[in-house]
């Protein structure tokens, strides 16, 4: 599982950081996590093959999150892409992609399927074989949901020695990898912890945009690897972050202490700030793992 920031910025591409804009990989697979203005620039810039991508997450519509969506989905028509694409979002997204396409005369030669969810429930809302997707209730001045991507436990790894040793078939290796034991033609048992080994432990990432800190939050995200947390300022701007329904560095990582996360990324940096510094430090003086995202960045989850 690995993750690409392409914007740290919150309300305005300020000091050469970018609007918020994140690239998940899981496998083969691409989910773009928002897309504020200038996301295909970061994108192309970055040399991630977005073509791939056929999931689109998107936590509200807020301009600085969503404006740049529509020149993604544009520039896809331009390459003749025929894959359909699925858009997650609040109540909106949908109104705002077919207006803005039907005044600009867009016709797009893929399907765009919208699935609207409800920002107030933490709910699943995309599996595959291997992960699973829930929504993050969030609180911000319009309806906002986070993003829990959750890897399925794994099965087990056979070990190649016992195949041989134990002439195992083939048929009956998926219900090994499984769990299952193996019974021998004397009748006898070999348990399965012997032909097997633990599988990796599955891997998890929160996804918190724009959002007042919340207990709701912390139970949402209880022990993730990682937990990004929007962390627009600093406690010098404590009243504005409370008016503006943003958390300070330091209330993100209270949330990640709360929630036992083992990382906490802080990032949507308001353009006040010429740096991260204040923000890191008092965020560790809370939750010691916790770190300053910068664009272009690649976290390994």
């Amino acid at each position: 599982m690995q993750l690409t920031i392409l914007g740290t910025s919150a309300g305005g591409p300020f000091h050469g950081r970018h609007y918020t804009a994140q690239v998940l990989q899981i496998d083969n697979h691409l989910f773009l996590i928002d897309c504020g203005e200038g996301a295909q620039m970061q994108l192309y810039h970055h040399r991630i093959k977005i073509d791939r991508c056929n999931h689109i997450f998107i936590s509200h519509l807020h301009g600085d999150h969503v404006y740049g969506l529509i020149g993604l989905l544009t520039s896809w028509c331009l390459k003749k892409r025929t894959e359909s694409i699925h858009l997650f979002a609040p109540p909106g997204l949908q109104e705002l992609v077919e207006t803005t396409a039907r005044i600009c005369r867009v016709v797009f030669p893929y399907d765009l399927v919208f699935h609207e969810v409800d920002a107030s429930v933490s709910t699943l809302v995309f599996e595959n074989s291997k992960m699973e997707v829930w929504t993050i209730p969030l609180d911000h001045r319009i309806e906002t949901s986070g993003w829990l991507f959750r890897e399925k436990p794994k099965q087990r790894h056979i070990r190649p020695e016992k195949i041989e040793q134990y002439a195992i078939p083939y048929a009956l290796i998926p219900g090994i990898k499984a769990g299952d034991d193996l019974l021998l033609p004397d009748g006898s048992t070999v348990p399965n912890a012997e032909m097997t080994e633990d599988p990796a432990a599955p891997r998890s990432f929160a996804f918190c945009s724009d959002t007042a800190p919340s207990e709701l939050v912390a139970e949402t995200v209880r022990g993730v690897d990682v937990l990004y947390h929007e962390a627009t300022f600093t406690n010098e701007h404590l009243a504005e972050a409370e008016v503006a329904f943003h958390s300070t560095a330091e209330q993100a990582a209270e949330i990640a202490r709360r929630a036992g996360v083992k990382r906490l990324l802080l990032g949507h940096f308001s353009g006040r700030y010429s740096n991260t510094e204040q923000h890191l430090a008092e965020a560790r003086a809370v939750f010691p793992e916790s770190y300053a995202t910068e664009d272009g960045e690649v976290v390994e989850i």
